[in-house]
């Protein structure tokens, strides 16, 4: 039984789910930029939810809705809304991406802020827990098909980003320049000082810009945060 994870303005349930709070969504929910006042975001990959309600503590918009695919982390997801603040803003499908993107596009509507948290190992990985296979296994939703929906359902000033494995940067670069999703901004993280850089943030939108780039670096030693990651996660964590 996974505990509950306590963040300062809400909780995220995740005894149901594969995927559990992680770096990679807070790192997601905390860097995607929301001064564009977006009034309408997509969180593709809910998992728990987490990105989502980030997104809502952080921004005014009206309309979030997240679409997830597997059944016990869509079950989860309702709860973690429907036990939030912003529960009347909030809003989660059971679909995959695929037929939810076509849904949308058919009916000629656009989101301002696209988010994912996508499924990054192909099909040579996988574990024990289908459930977790499902969630990190790029079978179920190729990146070509992440884009080829996302370009589909973005406003025209809108905004999509992606947390992925730094190895896959240039590869998902040039898979959305092909799309006409150019990218703007990005930013590298490393664990630590020594280690390698492990995830790549990156920012598209249908125009291209000069590439602002960044490099995040979480900690200087076990538990000892850097001013940049506390900075970037403190409304958030309980702790910082």
């Amino acid at each position: 039984m996974s505990k509950p994870f306590q963040f300062k303005e809400f909780t995220i349930h995740q005894d149901k789910t594969a995927m559990k709070v992680g770096t990679d969504g807070v790192l997601l929910g905390a860097w995607s930029s929301v001064t564009d006042f977006p009034d309408s975001i997509l969180d593709i990959g809910a998992g728990t939810g987490i990105v989502s309600l980030m997104l809502a503590q952080r921004s005014d918009a009206l309309n979030i809705d997240a679409v997830e695919l597997d059944e016990n982390a869509y079950e989860q997801t309702v709860e973690n809304f429907e036990r939030s603040s912003w529960s009347d803003r909030l809003y989660c499908y059971h679909a995959t991406f695929q037929e939810f993107a076509s849904e949308i596009a058919a009916d000629e509507e656009t989101y301002d802020l696209i988010v994912s948290n996508p499924p990054f190992y192909t099909a040579g990985f996988e574990t024990e827990n289908s459930a977790r296979n499902k969630a990190r296994s790029t079978s179920f939703l190729s990146f070509e098909e992440l884009v080829e929906g996302v370009v589909n359902i973005i406003s025209k000033n809108g905004k999509f980003v992606v947390i992925l494995p730094f190895l896959e940067e240039p590869n998902f670069i040039s898979l959305a320049a092909k799309n006409n999703l150019f990218l703007n901004r990005v930013c590298r993280v490393q664990g630590n000082s020594l280690s390698e850089i492990k995830r790549t943030l990156l920012e598209f939108s249908l125009t291209k810009t000069n590439i602002k780039e960044e490099h995040l670096i979480i900690e200087l030693s076990r538990h000892q945060y850097t001013d940049a990651y506390v900075n970037l996660t403190k409304d958030f964590y309980l702790k910082m």
